[in-house]
């Protein structure tokens, strides 16, 4: 994978995140403090690259995350912004994402889920991170929750 920039423009403290993630190769950034921002504590993060739909250049996030069968789940709260996040509408456009979980490096194909493994996958997250749910009582928009199944 190409070097990943963390662009000027990212928050501070997600950009420490990140720098503190890729230059230990996931050994710190790996689990995020959330108490900050309301969270339980300690969490696993991952890092998100997409393709840019308008620049086409790799675009990569520290992201919470849980297991699934057949690879990771995200949620696309954007902490219950009216619009969704870019990095979900990027994945509209193609599919093809690559994640970093600690060390480990994956090829996965991100698709929205629907139904009931959606509900049980949405449970499992906000059990993880309880202001998810608050997050989706901030918005009309139901908030996306993606399989990144690994290919």
């Amino acid at each position: 994978m190409s070097q990943v920039k963390i662009p000027e423009s990212m928050p501070k403290w997600m950009a420490d995140h990140m720098r503190r993630y890729l230059e230990t190769n996931g050994a710190d950034g790996h689990l995020w403090d959330s108490t900050p921002v309301g969270g339980p504590g300690l969490l696993p993060t991952l890092l998100l690259t997409t393709k840019g739909r308008k620049s086409g250049e790799p675009q990569t996030l520290p992201l919470l995350y849980g297991r699934t069968e057949t690879g990771f789940v995200i949620i696309g709260s954007k902490g219950g912004a009216p619009k969704h996040p870019g990095w979900y509408l990027n994945l509209q456009t193609d599919p093809m994402v690559h994640v970093q979980v600690a060390a480990e490096h994956h090829d996965c194909r991100a698709r929205l889920t629907g139904g009931e493994e959606r509900t049980r996958l949405w449970d499992q997250m906000a059990k993880m991170y309880p202001p998810f749910v608050d997050y989706q009582a901030k918005t009309d928009r139901e908030i996306p929750v993606i399989a990144l199944d690994k290919v």
